[in-house]
């Protein structure tokens, strides 16, 4: 049990020793990139839900 264990911590080890890890700039560029993302899918959805709901009140208060 204490080897699979060992052997498991070194393996993890080796593997990250493996990894590519992005830039400061990547890193900076990929979450501007995410916020903005988020940001139009926020005003999008809230335009959509605005209109929906500007339809849906002239059709019941007709």
């Amino acid at each position: 049990m204490a080897f699979r264990l060992f052997n498991y911590f070194r393996e993890s080890r080796e593997e990250l020793r493996k990894v590519v890890w992005p830039s400061r700039t990547e890193t900076r560029n990929n979450t501007l990139l995410v916020i903005g993302i988020t940001l139009f899918i926020a005003v999008f959805l809230g335009a959509i839900d605005i209109g929906l709901n500007f339809i849906i009140a002239k059709t019941l208060h007709q």
